[in-house]
């Protein structure tokens, strides 16, 4: 006897469906969610999670060979701090935690999520120094932090970190000298920097930052002179080093005028504003961004 059509694809959707309900994860992994939703209030979030229901359904979460990857819960009202256990889920790719109410410093075992590529924190309350070991982070694509409130250093081993393409740490409470390792991000494309109180000149190691588009570091303490290797710069497009200390402009003079979108310096002499029609505009990459590329993760 053949079966129809349409009953085949009834006993499709029905094997489909069975078998997603009975994904299961490890028990340390199943944990540190139970623990980011204790520790941040998730019965107050603005989607919570059924705790009584498969993993798999749960709100953000992305599950591949039962191993959690993905976990997205952008502007979802989470409150309070991020447990240590979240250095438990091994497979992690993709942490959206942004514009939330997250508060407190981040779990020092963050670091063992060796498999993440793209980690948004931005729009929080985390405050304290990152961890010098940020740069066992190899995978990491994008790295962003903007509007919280991090103190100390910029840690030198971001450098480690050859596949950032993203690195926003605009608007916190970071002090101290731009690493030159910064300067071995060869594929980084946008720096953000802004409204911090970094001292020191820019290191010249930035001319190698080919593929960078986008670089600001306006309000900050910045001085000394303006690198004669940002020449090499060809792919830059937005630049602001307003309101900073610097001696010298005179590593801008070599710059293609044409080539940028929008230019702020505090020599308004320099050869851009003479050329052409620039566009003015507050800093982009620390401007609030209502929108999450990733919210459909």
């Amino acid at each position: 006897m053949r079966l129809r059509s349409s009953t085949v694809f009834i006993l499709v959707i029905i094997v489909h469906f069975g078998w997603a309900s009975n994904v299961s994860i490890s028990k340390a992994e199943k944990e540190a969610l139970l623990d980011l939703f204790e520790f941040t209030n998730g019965t107050s979030w603005t989607s919570s999670w059924d705790l009584n229901t498969p993993v798999s359904s749960w709100k953000g979460i992305r599950i591949q060979d039962n191993h959690v990857i993905a976990i997205n819960l952008f502007n979802n009202n989470l409150d309070g701090v991020l447990p240590e256990s979240l250095g438990d889920l091994k497979y992690l790719e993709h942490l959206n935690l942004a514009f939330n109410n997250l508060t407190g410093v981040l779990p020092k075992d963050i670091v063992k999520l060796e498999n993440l590529r793209v980690l948004k924190l931005e729009m929080n309350r985390i405050k304290g120094a990152l961890p010098e070991g940020i740069g066992q982070l190899e995978r990491l694509e994008e790295f962003s932090m903007f509007n919280n409130f991090l103190s100390g250093p910029i840690p030198n081993s971001f450098g480690k970190i050859k596949n950032l393409k993203i690195l926003n740490l605009s608007s916190n409470n970071l002090k101290g000298i731009i690493p030159q390792s910064l300067g071995d991000l060869t594929n980084l494309e946008k720096l953000g920097l802004f409204e911090n109180s970094l001292e020191g000149s820019i290191p010249g190691e930035f001319g190698n930052l080919t593929h960078l588009k986008e670089l600001v570091l306006a309000n900050n303490q910045l001085g000394g002179e303006i690198p004669v290797e940002f020449s090499q710069l060809a792919s830059l497009r937005i630049l602001q080093i307003q309101n900073n200390r610097f001696d010298s402009f005179t590593g801008l003079k070599n710059m293609d005028a044409k080539q940028f979108l929008v230019f702020d310096t505090d020599d308004k002499t320099i050869h851009p504003y003479k050329e052409i029609n620039l566009q003015k505009t507050r800093t982009r990459m620390a401007d609030t961004k209502f929108e999450d590329d990733d919210n459909n993760e």
